[in-house]
């Protein structure tokens, strides 16, 4: 990394910026990388924030003709969950455990 400590941005929630620290603590980032763990951090947040949006108005809502919708929170949170997998997956933080635990490894299309 650049030299200067890298500290959790400070527009993510308490939890997440704990996730944070406890990633950069645990993994040795480039500052690439770093880039990648805010955007994961701010997919998940996003995903807490659309999934509070759902408990308090629900998964639909009648539109004009009185036909139920999906409210756009719903697609908010699917998508902050594939960023958030996505991003994860690029930064590569998992730890190999016995061969026999493990499922095989997903084949890449970046080969």
């Amino acid at each position: 990394m650049s030299g200067e400590p890298v500290k959790p941005p400070d527009h993510l929630r308490p939890a997440t910026r704990r996730w944070f620290a406890a990633v950069l603590r645990d993994f040795a980032l480039e500052d690439h990388h770093v880039r990648l763990l805010t955007r994961a951090a701010e997919a998940w947040d996003r995903g807490d924030e659309a999934r509070e949006a759902i408990a308090a108005y629900g998964l639909t809502f009648n539109d004009r003709f009185g036909t139920p919708r999906a409210r756009p929170e719903v697609a908010i949170e699917r998508d902050s969950r594939t960023g958030f997998a996505r991003l994860l997956r690029e930064l590569d933080l998992d730890i190999a455990g016995p061969e026999t635990v493990r499922p095989p490894a997903l084949r890449s299309n970046r080969r």
